[in-house]
């Protein structure tokens, strides 16, 4: 990976190399840290930051699943992330904020451990590089959200992905996609997952997946372009016979998918629909749909 200068460890900007933590570090151990990935994209204004204040609100959502208390509020962790992208001179970047437990305690309950917060940055591009992807329905299940907090993004629910990421590695596949615990489509390993059918846009509904940044950018970008949006819980059948289908994810943006189990999705190229999302996605990351300047921090 590429670095940068500096990183936000505890309120102070410290050199990229000399952030470090204790072997002893609890989250190491136990999987007990929070994490966002957030994107700066370059504008003609110049660097802004893509949904900051939800990606921080989030942040601290997920802490308090643990019991994990940031002492940064929502204002401060987003004017970092501003000062973090200015010092280290980058126009376009991504950014992971992190809160964890560190040392101090060892054994499942973390109380006594220190409690710890950072973010960095650095230049990172397409998460899926593909014009579009096959995907392999995992032979893991989505997290059962009876068994954690399926809308948090905690560390250790990231096994789940972790594993279904390897099933599909060296294969003809480029991503897994979950099942839930009642066989509907859940999501993929970093992604949120759409179909289109009739002009209209359905996605599964909250209750098993992670309630994506950009899942709701989409969302609200659809609509804006008069597409009808439906949340329920989706079957494969349903997916097979969909018109078209995509991810979303801060990382993935929006990717097209062409098949799954290695059935094509309708024609088997990138839907009309679909590109119209995805192009009118990058134009407003970018700054180009005053409309949606609201969605932009501008740094």
């Amino acid at each position: 990976m590429n670095s940068t200068k500096l990183i936000w460890l505890n309120g102070n900007f410290i050199p990229w190399e000399d952030a470090k933590v204790h072997i002893l570090t609890h989250a190491l151990h136990y999987g007990t840290s929070v994490f966002e990935g957030v994107r700066c994209y370059n504008t003609e204004r110049g660097p802004a930051i893509f949904r900051l204040r939800e990606h921080m609100t989030r942040l601290i959502y997920s802490a308090n699943s643990i019991k994990l208390t940031i002492p940064y509020s929502t204002e401060e962790l987003s004017q970092a992330a501003c000062d973090l992208i200015r010092k280290n001179e980058v126009k376009e970047a991504y950014i992971r904020p992190i809160a964890y437990y560190g040392s101090g305690k060892m054994g499942l309950n973390p109380r006594g451990a220190t409690r710890d917060v950072s973010m960095i940055c650095w230049p990172w591009g397409a998460y899926l590089p593909h014009d579009q992807v096959d995907l392999k329905v995992s032979k893991y299940i989505r997290i059962d959200p009876r068994s954690s907090i399926a809308d948090a993004k905690i560390a250790g629910n990231y096994i789940n992905s972790i594993l279904a990421s390897q099933e599909v590695e060296g294969t003809k596949y480029h991503e897994a996609l979950f099942l839930d615990f009642q066989g509907n489509i859940a999501e993929g390993p970093g992604e949120n997952f759409f179909i289109i059918k009739k002009n209209t846009l359905y996605t599964p509904s909250l209750g098993t997946i992670l309630p994506g940044i950009t899942r709701d950018s989409v969302i609200q970008i659809a609509k804006h372009l008069g597409y009808s949006i439906v949340e329920k819980q989706l079957k494969l059948d349903e997916a097979f016979e969909a018109e078209e289908a995509f991810f979303t994810g801060t990382a993935a943006e929006v990717v097209p998918i062409r098949s799954i189990d290695d059935r094509a999705i309708g024609t088997g190229t990138v839907g009309p629909i679909t590109k119209q999302i995805k192009d009118y996605y990058l134009k407003t990351v970018h700054g180009d749909t005053p409309e949606f300047h609201r969605f932009l921090t501008w740094v």
